[in-house]
């Protein structure tokens, strides 16, 4: 028992500290948490030399041991959220304190929100840490391979229970304003210490928020302030040119607004960005463009799996309308030679992922063209991961991925291990995953070439390989002699018209 007046008293302290609270609020925060802990009585019984999460993890045990929670990975979720906003500024404290920050810089103002959502562990810390991440050489420069392992995956019970729970509307969806502050259940992440920034783009409300699960430095969100479905169009390319303005040292983008082509959440406009230096944005130039409406305008077609135009000028408004009149002319461009369709019937299939950032003045916005269409051949998408590398990849390729960061499944850890001891010869191929039998059989060949030593290194490389085919396969003009033409068709038609 006096173990928990202890962690009581730690927490409170190391929150003063680093500047959560002050003084005056330490009997404050001490009732509060003996009253969520279901304790009688209090004493000070000195001071621990565990952090603040390790005294956070203290008192979710000493809940869940005593019975104030469920055993469960969402009650205890819920039951940190609650700890930790008590030491988060209200919404409209936090806002006042970013908007002064901001006048200083805008990268003082990020950073402030940034450190503030790792320290209250909105952001998972901890959970991100698991992730295995690598890297992978290629011709089109250094991709990065993420294996997903931070979030945690429910129990058969949880599972079970949520399905019997009275389906709620209310917050519509995980993107929705709605979230500041809210509990959180079995269907619903627990979002006590969840805070928005309130901005202006454009003259519409949007929220910029953080991660919880970040796949990249600083990976944020701006969210629309309504529950309204994801589209490509002017108004996007202007979004993202104005938040780029006012946060220079972000990237932002936006997911491909057609299934097949977008991320996992097409209901709810927002948008992307965070400090990483993808590999998309050091690609090497293959070749330059001039557009007849627009000379002064830097037209870069890049060396990447994906087909990107790269679009850069100090002028904004240049930028904007030289986006807006390529996305409508790919909105109807055909070449079926390259099986590429811009509808069938009334179903439109071609679309743009685009990405915004500053290069010292300039403003460059990427423009990646998508295509969603399925054959019998492709039924899962024409120009989408192919059945030969869904093994390692069959999910959407989003923003993230057009950009050179593979997110891969957390299944992916426990069936390596099982292709690795294939080719040690420690078990046969028939306990091999049935999905990684051929491409264990082909690595089979290169590992009798190979150091046994360097087995890791082969797998991730050969990973590599499989995400390097996967963006190829998502490419709508090949890298290839017949690629490059239609490429070149397109260029020439968008010119002619």
């Amino acid at each position: 028992m006096q173990k928990i007046h202890v962690t009581i008293a730690s927490f409170v302290n190391q929150a003063i500290q680093l500047g959560f609270a002050q003084e005056l609020d330490r009997v404050y925060l001490q009732n509060r948490l003996i009253a969520m802990l279901d304790l009688k009585s209090f004493q000070d019984l000195g001071q621990n030399d565990l952090s603040l999460l390790e005294n956070m993890d203290q008192m979710v045990n000493y809940a869940k041991q005593r019975g104030i929670i469920q055993a469960s990975t969402s009650a205890r979720e819920i039951f940190e959220a609650q700890i930790m906003d008590l030491i988060t500024p209200l919404p409209s404290q936090l806002n006042q304190t970013f908007w002064e920050k901001y006048q200083e810089s805008a990268q003082a103002a990020t950073e402030y929100f940034y450190q503030l959502s790792r320290t209250n562990d909105y952001i998972k810390t901890r959970q991100i840490a698991k992730n295995i991440i690598f890297q992978y050489e290629c011709d089109y420069g250094c991709l990065d391979i993420t294996i997903n392992l931070s979030k945690p995956e429910k129990t058969t019970q949880e599972i079970a229970l949520a399905r019997q729970m009275e389906s709620s509307s209310y917050p519509v969806c995980a993107l929705c304003f709605e979230n500041e502050g809210f509990k959180g259940d079995l269907n619903h992440a627990a979002r006590t210490n969840h805070r928005l920034i309130r901005l202006e783009v454009n003259g519409e409300g949007y929220g910029l928020q953080y991660s919880p699960y970040a796949y990249f430095d600083q990976h944020c969100i701006f969210v629309h302030q309504a529950h309204q479905p994801m589209a490509i169009n002017r108004r996007t390319f202007a979004n993202l040119l104005a938040i780029v303005d006012r946060f220079p040292h972000y990237f932002v983008g936006s997911n491909a607004d057609l299934p097949i082509t977008g991320g996992s959440i097409l209901s709810h406009d927002h948008y992307q960005g965070g400090r990483h230096h993808f590999a998309m944005a050091r690609a090497k130039v293959f070749e330059t463009y001039q557009l007849a409406d627009f000379p002064d305008l830097m037209v870069e077609h890049l060396y990447w799996p994906m087909s990107v135009i790269r679009l850069r000028h100090t002028d904004p408004k240049l930028v904007l309308d030289a986006a807006e009149m390529i996305f409508n002319h790919w909105l109807e461009y055909s070449d079926e030679s390259l099986e590429i369709r811009a509808y069938t019937n009334d179903e439109r299939h071609n679309t743009i992922t685009p990405i915004a950032r500053r290069r010292e003045e300039a403003f460059e916005l990427d423009l990646v063209l998508r295509n969603n269409r399925t054959n019998d051949h492709y039924p899962d998408g024409i120009f989408h991961p192919h059945q030969d590398v869904q093994h390692i990849k069959k999910e959407n390729i989003g923003l993230i991925e057009v950009m050179g960061l593979a997110i891969l499944p957390p299944r992916l850890l426990k069936e390596v291990e099982a292709v690795k001891a294939y080719l040690k010869a420690e078990i046969p191929l028939e306990q091999v995953p049935s999905i990684h039998q051929a491409w264990a059989q082909s690595l089979k060949e290169s590992v009798l070439h190979e150091d046994q030593s360097q087995l890791d290194d082969l797998i991730q490389d050969a990973i590599g390989q499989k995400f390097q085919r996967v963006l190829e396969d998502a490419g709508v003009f090949k890298m290839d002699q017949a690629g490059q033409a239609g490429f070149q068709r397109f260029m020439d038609n968008l010119n002619a018209r």
